[in-house]
């Protein structure tokens, strides 16, 4: 009988038991997701209490109930999310299966970042661990400095998103705050041809009177740092009637012909009416962009070729190469019939065919018309620039260009980088950064070594950063979280913290990520939705696999600059070393030869993970900085040369500097593919030229071997498993006698490291994000960064 009492007992106490844990456990994802958020929440006052900041997990929380919240539009609405992923060729096939499983891959990655939320402040709550306050940043009080912007008096790295939630005031708090950014943008309706709050010519009416759109442009809040740009893309149709010519020779975002008299004049009445208008606003603190991604390719089966338009050249443009040439061959019609195998009777009656044919390429008239194509871009921007400057004399200004116009081979383009780089008062791109090309159906070239493709972006800001060293570096298109052909649904948080932690360590001040089109209701943004006009299809794709439908990403973005404001003073004195050894750029073989680019690379990778920031010499370079920042300059597969270029190195060397030549093949040539008679000679300087053929390996060691002494006092060790160095760091001092160290593996593999003084005298080191001490031998996994503290 008592036993029977008993076992009825227990099975009572049984069912009990699995009644309660079936109404306390989730039934749903959200469910859990709202559990685990109520379990921040709760260590989030026990942290206050402890004087402990909060400021990250307060972002995580945000995120997390705003990615609920998308979950949930999702799901009801999934044929317009299936609509959006199909817009998307790669993601075309499986456009359904995506829309499918999106809402609860949202609600997990919501779980993914509050349980690390919860992990990180359960461990500062016992005291195992530590971490330096966020520096919030303060966006109604933002000076611009120099080479900086500053909150609170410290240096201050800004971020947002590029093209964000177009329709909302920028007064609106869901989309304006300091989780998104709150960055006030002057520039907003990306792909219409009308850009609210971008300075356009539909704000100029025929008569020379400006329309009610203008107030677009002034009605901006005189209250946060912001930008303005330069909206390109169209005229309006009383401009087509006055200039038939109008759209040939035009590019992709700039709708008209630069060359254009009458496009010109409208844009010196619109620009200098918009620069007195907005002359010391807040938005335009970080200047005013001249142009958003200007490029004018004119070489045969290229995209562009496929719109006439765009490969068209005018009888303006012709007008002025026929100028161009003249001026150049000193009005020797002989000597540019010897150097083209032409026959034209003069200058009036010389002729090109455009586009030009790439087996042209080494020939002078190659070289002519792309340094024309150049150099008519250059007068271009410095005529907006000046025209600007009219009303606004004191006005910032950038060039929103496309790094791959210097990094790749490519160079009927028409970009200068270096010139419109010198030319504007800040430093301006669109970098990119990724991991493979969804089109790639192999392994690219670059993932036997490397977690990510980051060559564009390093090669292209230590080039702008050598050229202009003083000013401020606006992306103002980040390209890190996706980009047009990379796009990755379920990005690692750590890929996001690497790459946005290693632009901003190679110069980057701000950066605008594209892009946030997410209403604060979770519904896509006013572009996204009905009917899509010619260019909506691009802009629609982008949504698919970006960052508007991953939480674990958009949390990422914000907690990383967080952590890189906490350690702004730390981050510059790292960025703001010497650049030892200088490679000697010569866009004149950049031109003529049809893989420079990619050969350079071959000899910047060799330098780039010796834990010193590599520089570039040019000739303006050379001639305009003080040579006292560099220790050698290395010249490598560079035949093409103008007198100009190698009159620069030869000055150099008589003033007692050192140059390495690859061999005598280097600046054997002038632009025109002559010989040239004369060769570098060391004067007063040092001149080593490795015989033989010179070896990337051979000259890296002599280049090393010419560092300063002094310039390192810290020895990284590496071992990943393969021949290839997979870290990039940086040394400073600071102020307490010992040193910063920031490393960042983007290797593929793990990392066995292990850091010594020069003399051989272990360190002591410390990791400033968390306070961890690290002995001997340490672990970094791939895309894992870290900021250490080096004493003795």
């Amino acid at each position: 009988m008592k036993k029977n009492i008993f076992s009825k007992a227990i099975l009572i106490f049984l069912l009990i038991l699995s009644f309660y844990n079936c109404s306390n456990e989730p039934k749903t994802l959200e469910e859990e997701a709202l559990s685990k958020i109520s379990m921040l929440e709760s260590l989030l006052k026990k942290a206050q209490n402890k004087n402990i900041d909060v400021t990250r997990e307060e972002t995580t929380l945000w995120f997390a109930n705003e990615f609920l919240k998308f979950a949930n539009w999702d799901e009801v609405h999934k044929e317009d999310v299936e609509k959006l992923f199909g817009y998307y060729g790669p993601f075309k096939e499986d456009k359904t299966k995506y829309a499918e499983e999106l809402p609860d891959f949202e609600r997990n990655k919501v779980i993914e970042i509050v349980d690390k939320g919860i992990n990180d402040l359960e461990q500062l709550i016992a005291g195992k661990r530590t971490r330096r306050p966020v520096s919030e940043v303060d966006w109604e009080n933002i000076e611009v400095a120099k080479d900086m912007f500053l909150s609170h008096g410290k240096p201050v790295f800004l971020y947002d998103y590029f093209s964000k939630t177009v329709g909302k005031q920028l007064t609106n708090k869901s989309v304006y705050n300091d989780h998104l950014g709150n960055i006030y943008h002057g520039g907003q309706r990306l792909y219409d041809v009308n850009m609210d709050r971008a300075i356009n010519p539909y704000i100029l009416n025929e008569d020379g009177t400006f329309n009610e759109k203008i107030e677009l442009i002034t009605e901006i809040p005189d209250t946060n740092v912001g930008f303005l740009i330069l909206w390109n893309m169209g005229m309006p149709d009383w401009v087509h009637k006055q200039a038939p010519e109008l759209e040939k020779g035009r590019s992709l975002f700039t709708g008209f012909d630069i060359d254009n008299p009458t496009a010109r004049k409208v844009w010196s009445d619109v620009i200098q009416k918009a620069g007195a208008l907005t002359k010391g606003k807040k938005v335009t603190q970080m200047g005013y962009i001249l142009s958003n991604e200007p490029h004018w390719y004119s070489e045969k089966n290229h995209w562009t070729a496929r719109f006439k338009e765009m490969t068209e050249m005018s009888s303006h443009t012709l007008a002025k190469l026929r100028n161009w040439l003249k001026v150049r061959y000193k009005g020797n019609i002989k000597a540019l019939n010897k150097n083209w195998e032409s026959s034209f009777k003069n200058f009036a009656s010389v002729t090109i065919e455009v586009p030009i044919d790439r087996a042209k390429r080494g020939t002078p008239i190659w070289y002519d018309w792309c340094r024309y194509n150049m150099d008519r871009s250059i007068d271009w921007f410095t005529y907006l620039q000046g025209e600007l400057r009219k009303t606004n004399p004191d006005a910032d200004t950038s060039i929103k260009i496309m790094p791959n116009m210097f990094t790749e081979n490519a160079r009927s383009h028409g970009i200068d980088t270096e010139a419109l780089t010198d030319l504007t008062s800040m430093i301006g791109n669109d970098a990119k950064m990724r991991e493979r090309d969804v089109r790639s159906k192999k392994p690219e070239e670059w993932e036997e070594r490397y977690s990510y493709f980051w060559e564009e972006m390093s090669v292209a800001y230590d080039f702008m950063e050598s050229v202009s060293p003083d000013k401020i570096h606006f992306n103002s298109e980040s390209h890190f979280l996706s980009a047009s052909w990379w796009r990755k649904l379920n990005t690692s948080a750590d890929y996001v913290r690497s790459t946005t932690w290693l632009a901003t360590l190679h110069g980057m001040d701000a950066q605008l990520a594209w892009f946030w089109a997410r209403d604060p209701d979770g519904s896509p943004e006013d572009r996204l939705e009905g009917e899509l006009n010619f260019f909506d299809p691009a802009l629609a794709g982008s949504i698919a696999g970006s960052v508007n439908q991953q939480p674990h990403v958009a949390n990422e973005y914000t907690q990383v600059m967080m952590d890189l404001n906490s350690f702004s003073e730390e981050i510059f004195a790292l960025r703001k070393q010497r650049r030892p050894i200088r490679l000697f750029h010569s866009e004149t073989s950049a031109i003529n030869k049809k893989f420079h680019m990619k050969q350079q690379f071959h000899m910047y990778e060799a330098l780039y993970f010796e834990g010193f920031p590599i520089g570039y010499a040019t000739e303006n370079i050379i001639k305009k900085q003080d040579h006292s920042d560099w220790d050698a300059i290395v010249v490598y597969k560079t035949a093409y040369a103008t007198d100009a270029e190698f009159d620069a190195l030869q000055s150099y060397l008589n003033q007692g500097g050192t140059v390495i030549v690859d061999n005598k093949e280097s600046l054997a040539l002038n632009e025109y593919g002559r010989k040239r008679k004369k060769s570098l000679s060391k004067g007063k300087g040092k001149l080593i030229v490795v015989g033989g053929k010179a070896s990337v390996k051979e000259i890296q060691k002599i280049a090393l071997e010419n560092i300063t002494a002094s310039s390192q006092e810290i020895v990284l060790k590496e071992d990943n498993g393969t021949h290839h160095k997979g870290c990039v760091w940086r040394v400073a001092k600071n102020d307490k006698g010992g040193y910063i160290v920031n490393i960042l593996n983007v290797g593929k593999n793990g990392a066995t490291l292990n850091l010594t003084f020069k003399n051989g005298e272990k360190a002591n080191v410390t990791n400033m994000m968390n306070g961890e001490k690290l002995e001997g031998d340490f672990e970094l996994k791939s895309n894992k960064v870290l900021l250490l503290e080096i004493t003795k």
